[in-house]
């Protein structure tokens, strides 16, 4: 028996485009000899369609073009389809479901039990929950049909359950396989987990696991695909592309060469790199826009829009001001060289003489402070937007997760765009990431990896004038965001009580700036987005 595991990247919202790659993509299991094809969670509407879900007229549509794919398969292969469905009783007015497309019919089949409500997932907000799981019987098999979450409540994997009830156990000793439909976000390392998990379930059950993932960028959401089949003693018998569509057809009694799975650096560049090019490209978007200052984050940013949306279709625009060093704009025309990406120069002496001319009145007796500072990074924001504007392109946001969390941003400045590409990265995982770029050779210039940090708003400044040491901020940081520890915890590892205290408050005052930032790619297990809802006015 061959199944074929539809791993595509979907548009979300868009049902024909979508219905067209997925009846593409059957036909050409059939061609390899496959009897049924699987797609992933929710994959007519591309996944998470979130409020989309709420209009009526869209969500019949979907069951309309249901019809019309299976028809179009009819009698070529049998299709088990991730869709969203009306549910006829009380409660939610929608099902995320699963379909089986046969005889050119739409015969429903399971749908979701487990709804998640955390981090980036709120899916209890448009479906009602399945009371039951889900069997059914196809190719003279007994198929367990599963979506997502319910695959991730096993007792005896996880320290702690989300959920009282376990779908997966509730049917194995009945089921000769079990089928999952997944629209599993990425982070960091999540792939071990996911394969350890699965295989866990493989051997817990004795049956074959079958693990079919979306790919690709819908908003700051990244999906890494790598779907994947255990056989029923846990073993990996075959894996998908990483950050790739791929159509794996696979023979459950044979085992297959795995598609390498990227770890470390590599699979963060990955990542990015595709999260970049989907959200530029579902949004209209061929060519793009960097603020290029000399500095690490910017660097890395045009770095990987650069190979996003191939480097001919970036401009790295150059904004000097008397406060620049000579050394950051060579720095910043070296990078471009390597790279193979155009550069504007735009100085900004003249915009700052105007500002202070215009505000001379009302700031007459007051000292330079950071206003005109920030007034600086606003005639940058000012000049990025205009040339998006003017040129159709869009502009990527270079700031790091650290400097998110803690503020050290201009509104409507160094914060102006549509999409933060670096934005859940900590200033060492910059670092990290820019040195794992340059590991065959240059591309960053080494004199951007070697010197201080600085905004170069006013002489001689430093970040580390405002903040602490990266090495202790990002500890403090990552602590407190992704580990969720207090302030107690977080000193008790030996910190200084006076930092942690002042980073921490510098987080809460913040938070009113995380609030209208642009969305940032998402590669940690909690990111500053969907994942963060943090109240702005509190005590």
């Amino acid at each position: 028996m061959k199944i074929g595991l539809l791993q595509l990247n979907l548009t979300v919202g868009d049902l024909v485009g979508n219905a067209q790659r997925i009846e593409l993509a059957a036909l050409a299991c059939a061609d390899q000899g496959a009897q049924l094809a699987v797609t992933s969670e929710l994959a007519l509407f591309g996944y998470p369609p979130r409020d989309l879900l709420l209009e009526p007229a869209w969500v019949a549509t979907a069951e309309e073009i249901s019809l019309k794919l299976a028809q179009s398969l009819k009698g070529k292969v049998d299709l088990l389809l991730g869709t969203a469905i009306a549910h006829p009783d009380q409660g939610k007015p929608l099902l995320n479901a699963v379909v089986l497309l046969e005889t050119g019919q739409v015969k429903p089949c399971a749908s979701k039990m487990l709804l998640p409500t955390y981090d980036v997932f709120d899916e209890a907000r448009y479906f009602e929950p399945a009371p039951q799981a889900h069997a059914i019987e196809l190719l003279a098999k007994r198929f367990g049909v599963s979506i997502c979450e319910d695959l991730w409540n096993d007792g005896q994997f996880w320290p702690t359950q989300r959920y009282s009830r376990d779908p997966i156990a509730e049917i194995a000793g009945d089921i000769d396989l079990l089928v999952n439909l997944s629209s599993s976000p990425f982070y960091r390392d999540k792939q071990v987990l996911r394969e350890e998990m699965i295989a866990h379930t493989a051997r817990r059950h004795k049956i074959p696991v079958i693990y079919v993932n979306q790919v690709g960028g819908n908003d700051e959401l990244i999906f890494d695909g790598r779907s994947c089949v255990f056989d029923a003693r846990g073993t990996l018998i075959a894996r998908a592309k990483a950050f790739d569509e791929d159509i794996l057809v696979c023979d459950l009694n044979a085992t297959q060469i795995p598609a390498p799975s990227p770890t470390g650096e590599a699979e963060i560049w990955e990542a990015l790199v595709l999260g970049t090019r989907d959200y530029a490209h579902k949004c209209g978007f061929t060519q793009g826009l960097v603020a290029l200052s000399g500095g690490i984050d910017s660097a890395l940013t045009v770095a990987i829009v650069a190979e996003a949306l191939g480097s001919e279709n970036l401009l790295a625009v150059m904004m000097p001001s008397p406060y620049s060093s000579s050394g950051s704009i060579d720095d910043s025309l070296a990078l471009a060289e390597n790279l193979g990406v155009e550069t504007l120069k735009l100085p900004i002496a003249s915009a700052m003489t105007a500002y202070e001319e215009i505000l001379a009145k009302p700031f007459a007796g007051l000292a330079p402070d950071i206003t005109e500072e920030n007034l600086q990074a606003r005639i940058r924001g000012n000049l990025i937007m205009a040339l998006s504007n003017k040129l159709r392109r869009l502009v990527f946001t270079t700031g790091n997760k650290s400097e998110i969390a803690v503020g050290y941003s201009t509104l409507y400045g160094d914060t102006a765009g549509a999409l933060g590409v670096i934005g859940d990265l900590f200033k060492t995982e910059v670092y990290r990431l820019a040195h794992w770029i340059n590991r065959n050779g240059t591309v960053i210039p080494e004199a951007i990896l070697t010197k201080a940090p600085s905004a170069e708003l006013k002489p001689d400044q430093r970040d580390q004038d405002t903040l602490p040491p990266y090495e202790i901020l990002d500890a403090i940081l990552r602590a407190r965001i992704e580990g969720h520890q207090s302030t107690a915890q977080i000193v008790a590892q030996g910190f200084d009580p006076a930092v942690v205290e002042r980073v921490l408050k510098m987080m809460r005052i913040a938070e009113f700036k995380r609030g209208q930032l642009p969305p940032s790619l998402k590669v940690s297990s909690r990111a500053f987005g969907l994942g963060w809802q943090m109240p702005i006015a509190r005590r």
